[in-house]
């Protein structure tokens, strides 16, 4: 027996072993499920399938790579860099570029990300001069995402009433327009966004028999993880290159499809036998990461969906600790409750900060977590927040780097035309739109050209318009001759970027003087590990914006707490997890009371929290929550109820001080009757807004006397620098930078803003 196939157990082996034909691999949580995806890959391998026929599709460019390293280090480089293997995005934007011209895009397109999405259509709701009140960016980009993953296309909406109904009803009777002139925008700036690259790739299968026939043949052997998170348009894609040789293994746990919000449809994974009725199906319901107790729990949660595909995930790993189940008095006591609980762990057990993860419901939770962990002095980070290639300055550097490779990319141009100022203004960017678009063209083919249009600019802007052009024609000289580093080093100083971080000694400014370093960095190394003909600035700028947070972490990330939604901890593992928010209306959320598909989906999010753990987990819940200025009172979570009482202890925290050991709840006090009812326990209450703000004891800082560059000290964040003041009156904000904290923006009347000097 291969070496490799030792290491699996039965059902691991005989899902690796199974070569040809549609195969289904159900895979509880802690199951090994990417071992098997891998070994599986290799087993092809050695059973003389060609690298160049395997397409291998995972969600994040981390899992990927993780799995191409591990066979790599059994077959060889060569092999295993032969294999087509990443995110469906990263993928199938590959194939666009290759077939780019049967679908009139340029080879070099642009992917636009969410902000870039965003940007372009919150220029289109000032264009058209629409309220705001109603034509919010997010909203109507989210409405364009959704029409497209349902084959809706501009004409299709504009000629279909009853599709355009709900948009006349909730006021926005333009949307048919910002889509329609969306679409046209993406196009004339040679743009992608996410969801293109999706639609595209199956438009480009169905409207070319030949391409369509040219990947069934590359495509021998189709191998896809998560399958549960698949939308509509995924599917139909990978069905289409299956549909020839069927030799597709699809790899997933419908306990933890997750992502309805998204689009992705949990009937895909269900209905996999109707698509491929000789199919053979394994079950992996070994779990190796948690202990029994989790196990257990995690299988008495989810008996209570009706729609699954039945399984009995086990473990032969220790007993281990009963989850611990406390009732807080509020969401404040419930993170100093989390923070002491951490630190009474790591000294007795020498536990590190990266053993932790906190999670949550929504991200707006994390501020008292964050606060009690300050106050600990225990190091944290946050999924979810701004990563690194979203940061403003990393941003402005990456829009003159899409630039120089797609002149045509109009959300880049207007990003960095003014950026350092070089004296061209709002009125001189909106007149060279308007004309643009009056004529069907770029921006960029108007001011490369400007001695050809009539446009009614005076002298001197002529001048600064032909500079620039003439700066980024020669980038783009230079992006086709040099490598990446060497071109992108060249823009950063050329275009004034670096000089203008660099005289700005502000901590913001020596902050983004110091990501533009590390971006810079980053680019070197690829240019010095990647091919020769692969080490150009495209090469490097194609994936930029598919990258996730997971890819993103870095080694300053290492050793700290790990907070994050329950959402983003999909696929991650911790020896101790806490679990917050255990409240009716935040977890299950409110919107899940609509249907019976949206509560079990919710359930579902709670298996994938509590199987996150290791060793220990931890349930909380708050009796009362601060939300929008005022508390409101809670329930708790039914889904406590229906874990089974044998796995759990429950406790109720007493009103917390700094002086709080949490060995109180967990050793000394005494354990609580169990009860088949939660709320014999924790007596329900009607959700019902009580106004405390007269225990509060609010004192208004003095409005007048802060300023601008002035030192100041919080009580809760220390000292700091007001760096800029807005609003008026009882609504004035500080934005001020603390030492150690970062940048916080607080309401001045109720900061109490201790000025220094």
């Amino acid at each position: 027996m291969e070496s490799y196939l030792q290491e699996l157990n039965i059902d691991q082996q005989k899902a690796v072993k199974h070569v040809k034909g549609p195969l289904m691999v159900i895979a509880g949580a802690g199951s090994g499920k990417t071992r098997v995806l891998t070994y599986r890959i290799v087993h092809l391998l050695k059973n003389g399938v060609s690298p160049f026929n395997i397409l291998s599709l995972t969600f994040t460019n981390k899992a990927s790579k993780e799995m191409r390293n591990r066979i790599e280090s059994i077959v060889g480089e060569s092999v295993s860099k032969s294999i087509w293997m990443g995110t469906f995005h990263s993928v199938f934007s590959r194939i666009l570029r290759a077939e780019s011209e049967k679908i009139n895009y340029p080879t070099n397109f642009t992917i636009y990300d969410t902000d870039d999405s965003k940007s372009l259509v919150k220029s289109i709701i000032k264009e058209l001069n629409l309220d705001k009140e109603y034509y919010k960016p997010g909203i109507i980009r989210s409405r364009i995402s959704s029409l497209k993953n349902n084959f809706i296309s501009p004409d299709n909406y504009n000629s279909n009433s009853e599709i355009n109904q709900q948009d006349k009803i909730a006021k926005r009777t333009e949307f048919g327009r910002i889509y329609k002139m969306y679409t046209q925008r993406c196009e004339k700036a040679s743009a992608m966004d996410f969801d293109d690259l999706l639609l595209k790739t199956h438009q480009l299968l169905s409207s070319h028999a030949d391409l369509l026939l040219k990947y069934q043949e590359k495509f021998k052997f189709i191998l896809i993880d998560e399958y549960q998170d698949t939308n509509h348009v995924q599917y139909l894609i990978i069905k289409q290159l299956a549909a020839l040789y069927e030799n597709i293994c699809i790899v997933g746990d419908d306990a933890q499809s997750i992502y309805a919000f998204r689009g992705a449809n949990i009937q895909n994974i269900l209905n996999f036998k109707i698509d491929y009725p000789d199919f053979t199906t394994y079950k992996l319901e070994q779990n190796y990461r948690s202990t029994s107790t989790i196990v257990s729990a995690a299988n008495s949660i989810i008996q209570h969906n009706e729609k699954q595909i039945q399984k009995n995930v086990w473990t032969e790993n220790i007993v281990g600790d009963k989850i611990i189940i406390v009732k807080t008095d509020n969401d404040n006591d419930e993170g100093r409750l989390v923070a002491n609980t951490i630190s009474e762990i790591q000294s007795k057990h020498e536990a590190l900060n990266k053993d932790f993860a906190i999670l949550y419901r929504t991200n707006a939770q994390s501020r008292a977590l964050e606060e009690s962990l300050r106050k600990r002095n225990i190091k944290y980070k946050i999924y979810g927040g701004l990563s690194f290639y979203q940061r403003k300055e990393i941003k402005d550097l990456l829009a003159y780097y899409r630039l120089s490779i797609n002149p045509n990319d109009e959300e880049a141009f207007k990003r960095i035309i003014n950026y350092p100022t070089r004296g061209i203004g709002t009125t001189t960017i909106q007149t060279l739109n308007l004309y643009a678009n009056s004529i069907n063209k770029s921006i960029w083919d108007v001011i490369s050209n400007l001695e050809k249009h009539n446009l009614k600019i005076n002298n001197g802007t002529q001048k600064k318009l032909s500079a620039f052009a003439l700066m980024i024609n020669n980038f783009i000289i230079s992006a086709k001759q040099n490598d990446a580093y060497t071109v992108s080093e060249e823009i950063a100083k050329q275009s004034g970027i670096f000089n203008h971080l660099h005289k700005d000694n502000s901590p913001e400014g020596v902050s983004s003087f110091e990501n533009i370093q590390e971006l810079l960095n980053g680019i070197k190394d690829f240019s010095q590990t990647a091919e020769l003909s692969l080490n150009k600035l495209p090469d490097f700028m194609k994936d930029v914006a598919l990258l996730t947070d997971q890819d993103l972490e870095n080694e300053d990330d290492f050793n700290k707490v790990t907070l994050m939604t329950v959402h983003a901890a999909k696929g991650l593992e911790f020896p101790y997890v806490f679990v917050v928010g255990l409240e009716e209306n935040l977890f299950p959320s409110m919107m899940s009371g609509q249907s019976q598909e949206d509560l079990e989906e919710e359930r579902r999010l709670f298996y994938v929290a509590i199987t996150r753990a290791e060793k220990r987990l931890f349930l909380s819940f708050a009796r009362s929550r601060f939300k929008w200025g005022q508390y409101n009172e809670s329930d708790p979570s039914r889904f406590i109820n229906e874990i089974d009482e044998k796995y759990i202890e429950k406790h109720e925290a007493p009103s917390i001080n700094k002086d709080f050991r949490p060995h109180k709840i967990f050793a000394k006090i005494k354990k609580e009757k169990t009860s088949t009812s939660v709320n014999k326990i924790y007596p329900g209450r009607k959700l019902t807004n009580i106004n405390r703000s007269k225990n509060i004891n609010i004192t208004e800082s003095d409005l007048s006397k802060i300023s601008n560059g002035m030192a100041v000290k919080h009580s809760r964040f220390g000292e700091g620098k007001v760096i800029s003041i807005s609003g008026e009156g009882s609504n004035k904000k500080a934005t001020v930078f603390f030492n150690g904290i970062g940048q916080k923006q607080l309401l001045l009347k109720f900061a109490k803003l201790e000025i220094i000097a």
